[in-house]
């Protein structure tokens, strides 16, 4: 009983807010979620992740080992989704990409945090910067059939993260006034994430339903095993375990709808996966984590 209220306590949040920005648009309100996700994205995400990473009291080889077996599960779930699709004749330029990267940041970040306290939000912007640097280079050639190193480079979240990643390294800090600035900027990151996520699944509308079902509980399924073995593989225990498989396992983001929107591939198809998934996750992720607290 005391492990159940556990989990309710970390998800009941996330989905409350993610819900709250649902029912903003079926009553009708406003909501302009290109300034937002802009404002997001560019401002309020990279301040978050920029002061996370420079604040960690969490050790440097540790954040190594996790950005090591998070890239080593991506590269089994690309290898386990593809031999997925291709048995199950579905295009791969269409699916496979929604299904190796998942929501680490609109969700991971927030149940890292809920879940784990500060050093889970620590641990998982590295996983949500990886996700990033990937889906902005193998992801768009995946579904574009070329390379985005220059959009990469554009990101404001990937350069956060470098320069996180450098003050870390060299012990460096920023003035008090500057860091009391960034860190009141990164408290708008997780709740604006999570009111947006349930805005643009309230506006997505899904195509092949069947197939976006049977897919998100496969993804969830694949993504949770391989996290779990990679995880045990590299010695991974406590908070950084924990981190490790809920951000892999996390549904499929909204911006995989809008690189498939951008680059024509099947955009209905792709917003049915994320609509799906992401109320897959619903049943899934609290299950999940109840298996890892």
């Amino acid at each position: 009983m005391n492990l159940l209220l556990t989990v309710l306590e970390i998800v009941a949040p996330v989905f409350l807010l993610a819900g709250l920005g649902f029912g903003w648009v079926k009553a009708g309100f406003e909501y302009r979620i290109q300034f937002v996700t802009r404002l997001s994205m560019n401002l309020a995400v990279p301040s978050l992740v920029f002061t996370a990473l420079m604040q960690t009291q969490t050790d440097p080889a540790a954040l190594g080992r996790l950005a090591l077996a998070g890239l080593t599960g991506y590269a089994l779930i690309a290898v386990a989704g593809g031999l997925l699709l291709a048995g199950a004749g579905l295009h791969q330029r269409t699916y496979l990409a929604p299904f190796i990267f998942g929501n680490t940041g609109n969700l991971g970040l927030p149940l890292a945090l809920f879940a784990f306290g500060q050093p889970g939000l620590e641990q998982g912007v590295v996983m949500l910067a990886l996700t990033t640097l990937l889906s902005f280079t193998i992801g768009i050639r995946l579904v574009a059939g070329r390379g985005a190193l220059g959009k990469m480079l554009r990101e404001p979240m990937v350069w956060a993260a470098l320069l996180g990643g450098l003050f870390l390294w060299q012990g460096w800090q920023t003035p008090h006034f500057l860091t009391n600035t960034l860190e009141l900027v990164g408290q708008m990151a997780i709740p604006l994430m999570l009111i947006t996520l349930g805005v643009a699944v309230a506006r997505l509308t899904p195509g092949r339903t069947f197939t976006a079902i049977w897919l998100s509980v496969a993804k969830l399924a694949v993504c949770s095993i391989i996290a779990w073995g990679v995880g045990r593989a590299f010695g991974l225990s406590g908070i950084t375990f924990g981190v490790l498989v809920v951000q892999l396992a996390t549904p499929v983001a909204v911006t995989a709808y809008l690189l498939a929107e951008k680059y024509e591939a099947d955009s209905s198809a792709v917003a049915g996966f994320v609509v799906i998934s992401t109320l897959v996750s619903v049943i899934g992720l609290p299950i999940l984590l109840a298996m890892v607290l």
